[in-house]
């Protein structure tokens, strides 16, 4: 079974920084897409940062130039380095995994359970 484990979440004071992991294990497949989603108390899951083999990351507004997104060369383990983090920045992390395969076409798409962040003024 593919599981899907991220690390890294805590508390840091506003402008301080935190690193994130991803760990996707239990499958031989290329690892399509990686993200970084974030859900806050009471709000939606919002992508944060996305990785697809072969593009430039993607990032959402609110955290572009702050927030890096970086995949290991075994492309199972996805990073998000956050840099000058904000009190909006809290929330639980989640990573997200998506394998795509042919014949017939199919998408497997895993979630962790997440990684809390807590950003204080």
């Amino acid at each position: 079974q593919v599981q899907v484990v991220e690390s890294g979440g805590g508390l840091v004071q506003a402008g301080g920084s935190l690193t994130l992991s991803c760990v996707v294990s239990g499958t031989a497949d290329t690892i399509d897409d990686m993200a970084w989603y974030r859900q806050a108390p009471g709000k939606q899951r919002d992508l944060v940062a996305a990785h697809r083999l072969g593009e430039s990351p993607n990032y959402a507004d609110s955290v572009k130039g702050r927030f890096t997104i970086s995949r290991d060369d075994a492309g199972n383990t996805l990073s998000l380095q956050m840099n000058s983090l904000k009190t909006e920045d809290t929330a639980v992390y989640f990573c997200n995994a998506i394998i795509w395969k042919n014949a017939p076409p199919r998408k497997y798409d895993y979630w962790g359970q997440g990684t809390r962040v807590t950003v204080s003024s």
